[in-house]
């Protein structure tokens, strides 16, 4: 090898040297923030209306509660939760990020109107049980409640529910009802009305955990557990297609329409709730 070669790799060689612990210092500002995770915005609507199904953001590993009911918080740093028919005014959300800087977010809940309905042809019995038929009543219904308590860490709930059936919608989330002249609670979910027979498809995926072909007010009935707190219901059945444990994927038949329980003619009522607050499936559909 000639000198002048040797010459000029010994001044490469002492240059890279003197350059190697700037492209270090390079390499580390380069590879500092993208090791570092950006910081996750606590983002929610500013409003809402009454009957909604609420889902907001936060710092993953977050402490959240709302209603004085802590939330539970994906991997992701989603949380989800429901506002009454009844809610007025702001709701407030609690946040404390993993930094323990806490924080409150306030959501501003609009009224809507809802009107009142007059249901006449309802078998008496079913508007004014006797004793024996009420108490039934009361134990099917403590069934369902406790069914809605479950709390299952699955994320269906931020799918796009699809309608379970396609029809008129026969009844809305939210009016007052009134049966055969004698008030009752307002409407719980949404009616669409179809032909007995007609396939009920899952809107979003989840766990089935309730499932009874003859209660005495909701006839064929079925839940899903959407996670987090978040469950559809599906009333007046004729036939059942799903058990209690079942896994679900959206789409799937779980049912009939039919018109048992206290029904006047078929039709699927589909109910919505978070834990033990109602709220409205067509609002979940528009979302």
């Amino acid at each position: 090898m000639s000198l002048d070669v040797m010459s000029s790799m010994t001044g490469l060689r002492r240059a890279l040297s003197r350059l190697l612990p700037a492209l270090m210092m390079v390499s580390a500002f380069v590879a500092g923030p993208a090791a570092a995770e950006t910081p996750v915005p606590i983002v929610f609507p500013e409003q809402v209306q009454q009957g909604s199904m609420v889902i907001g953001r936060v710092p993953p590993g977050s402490q959240v509660t709302h209603a004085g009911r802590t939330l539970g918080v994906t991997d992701y740093g989603t949380v989800v939760f429901g506002i009454g028919r009844e809610a007025e005014g702001e709701s407030r959300v609690e946040i404390t990020p993993p930094d323990g800087q806490s924080r409150t977010v306030g959501i501003r809940v609009t009224s809507r109107d809802f009107p009142v309905e007059r249901i006449d042809g309802v078998p008496p019995k079913t508007v004014s049980p006797p004793p024996e038929i009420a108490e039934r009543i009361r134990r099917e219904q403590a069934g369902v409640s406790q069914a809605r308590t479950r709390d299952e860490r699955i994320t269906d709930f931020t799918e796009d529910f699809i309608w379970p059936v396609k029809g008129r919608i026969s009844g809305r989330f939210g009016n007052q009802r009134v049966y055969n002249g004698t008030p009752g609670s307002a409407h719980s979910g949404m009616d669409i009305a179809v032909p007995t027979g007609t396939p009920v498809k899952a809107p979003a995926g989840g766990i089935v955990t309730f499932a009874n072909p003859d209660l005495y007010l909701t006839g064929g009935t079925v839940l899903i557990d959407h996670g987090y707190g978040i469950s559809s219901n599906f009333l007046h059945l004729s036939k059942l297609d799903v058990k209690v444990g079942d896994r679900v994927a959206q789409g799937d038949v779980i049912g009939e329409v039919g018109a048992t329980g206290r029904a006047t003619g078929p039709h699927l009522h589909w109910g919505m709730n978070w834990f033990d607050t109602r709220i409205d499936p067509l609002l979940v559909l528009k979302r």
